[in-house]
């Protein structure tokens, strides 16, 4: 079983920053890909940014500029760095992880950017 905890989440002005976390209960080298999604209100699910094992990154082109994906191995962490936060970034964020075809997902964390 893969427990994937997210963090980091909250509400923020425009023009703002957050970090999200995604701490993965096993090693994240056994990912070939994490991920991390939104979803807001009325929309559909949409890829955010993912990085593969080996490092190589993809981000909407929405986000692009603006957010970082990265990891950490040694703490089986994947972050999102948001920055110059706009509204339209008011959505669920959740972590996804891709092993061999087997997705795995964490719970959640709001992110809401609002004056």
């Amino acid at each position: 079983q893969v427990r994937l905890v997210e963090s980091g989440g909250g509400l923020v002005q425009p023009g703002g920053s957050l970090r999200l976390s995604c701490a993965a209960s096993r090693s994240i080298f056994s990912f070939n890909t994490m991920s991390w999604y939104r979803q807001a209100p009325g929309k559909e699910r949409e890829l955010v940014a993912s990085i593969t094992n080996r490092g190589s990154t993809n981000y909407a082109d929405s986000v692009k500029g603006r957010f970082t994906i990265s990891r950490d191995n040694a703490k089986n962490t994947v972050y999102l760095q948001m920055n110059n936060l706009k509204p339209e970034d008011t959505a669920v964020y959740d972590c996804n992880a891709d092993r061999n075809g087997s997705w795995y997902w964490g719970q959640g964390t709001q992110v809401t950017v609002s004056s």
